[in-house]
């Protein structure tokens, strides 16, 4: 599974997020990728998904969140996405 997380330089958050994801890692097949709000990337990401602010996570291609990560709603749907895979 890929997991890309819109983050920004400085942000609170997204290093909470970040910590997220190394941790749920661990225990799911995930691919992290981290991409710069400030790039041309990281704008057409937050356009398309509806980010308002940093963090942003995009499971596979989908939008999944933005603002303070619940690892508890990831997990569900982490959860989810491996049943459908199976």
């Amino acid at each position: 599974m890929h997991v890309t997380l819109l983050s920004e330089t400085g942000c609170e958050l997204c290093v909470h997020a970040n910590a997220v994801l190394e941790r749920l890692a661990t225990e799911y097949p995930i691919d992290i990728r981290v991409v710069e709000l400030a790039t041309a990337e990281g704008q057409n990401l937050a356009q398309r998904g509806g980010i308002m602010f940093p963090p942003g996570l995009f499971l596979g291609d989908e939008p999944f969140s933005y603002g303070r990560v619940s690892e508890r709603r990831l997990r569900r749907a982490l959860n989810h996405q491996l049943r459908s895979i199976r």
